[in-house]
Formats: structure tokens, C-alpha cells, sequence
């Protein structure tokens, strides 16, 4: 038997005027499209925007639905949305944002785990890494390199 050690690594800006500008912009377009979010449920809004290799921005917010299996996470409407519109673009950057009607969310909040597996799908299509930026509705924002810094033991398609 042996140990095996995995470690992440993320950049903390203390407040999304610390971040470089074109991500403040980007941030800035998801919290906009985060007040979109349908969230009768959770009440727990969602926004997320790319930024493509092409100079188009893609935005998303989550879409809940009585059947919660069926909703859609703001990450994965913004990332399906990018690879139906654009598909040979590159996701370069995504900037998340998320914000509960009932208190405030003040830590940064990653993408969940059916997001990791489909931001991970299209950073290993593109082989390039995607600039993860998240953050709450106030406060820290952190910054992840990749997604394979966020899910280091991916699944692929070279497992099938």
C-alpha cells in the first residue's frame, strides 16, 4: 500500500476590485445575469459568464424546475450554451456568482459536482485550461488555473 497526496491551489482576491479588470467585467455580467436566476426552490441565485477565445461573452443563470433533477445549474446552461453556439471556441474564463434570497452569502461558492464533470468535458475538448473565478455575493473571490485543479481525478473519455 502506498499514500498518494493531492493538493489544489487558488489565488484569494480579498474583493472583486482586486481582480484584474476583464475579470471584474466578466464577475460583474454574471452577478447581472444571476438576478435572472428562476430559483423558486432553493432561492438560491446562481450566475455564471464565459469568456470565449472568439471575444463573445456567454451568460447563465440556474434554472430550477418542480422535478429537481430537471433543473440546470448557471454554469452548465453557460457552458452547453457556449459549445452549441460557438463550438469551436475556447472557453478561456468563467466567473461564478452566486447569492440566497434569505441571507447573505458572503464565501466564495465553487462549481458543484455535475458542473465540475461538464466544465471538465470542455477543458479537456479544448486542451486548454479554464480560468474558474467564484465568489459569493460579497467578499473573497477565488481563482483556480483549471478545473483539473478543482477535480484533480477526472473522468474521461479515455476511461471508456
Amino acid at each position: 500500500m502506498k499514500e498518494i497526496s493531492v493538493t489544489s491551489s487558488f489565488l484569494v482576491y480579498e474583493s472583486l476590485q482586486e481582480v484584474p479588470n476583464d475579470v471584474q467585467s466578466l464577475m460583474e455580467q454574471a452577478i447581472e445575469i444571476r438576478k435572472k436566476a428562476y430559483a423558486p426552490y432553493s432561492q438560491f441565485r446562481v450566475g455564471a459568464a464565459l469568456l470565449l477565445d472568439n471575444g463573445k461573452i456567454i451568460l447563465g443563470s440556474n434554472q430550477e424546475n418542480a422535478a429537481y433533477p430537471s433543473g440546470l445549474c448557471a454554469e452548465r446552461v453557460a457552458i452547453f450554451h457556449a459549445g452549441s453556439v460557438y463550438p469551436e471556441a475556447k472557453i478561456l474564463k468563467m466567473a461564478i456568482t452566486a447569492a440566497s434570497d434569505n441571507n447573505q452569502t458572503k464565501a466564495p461558492i465553487p462549481p458543484c459536482g455535475s458542473c465540475r464533470q461538464s466544465i471538465a468535458e470542455y477543458e479537456i475538448k479544448q486542451d486548454t485550461p479554464i480560468e474558474i473565478y467564484f465568489m459569493g455575493e460579497i467578499g473573497e473571490v477565488y481563482k483556480s488555473a483549471s478545473l483539473k485543479n478543482l477535480l484533480p481525478f477526472m473522468f474521461d473519455k479515455k476511461f471508456l
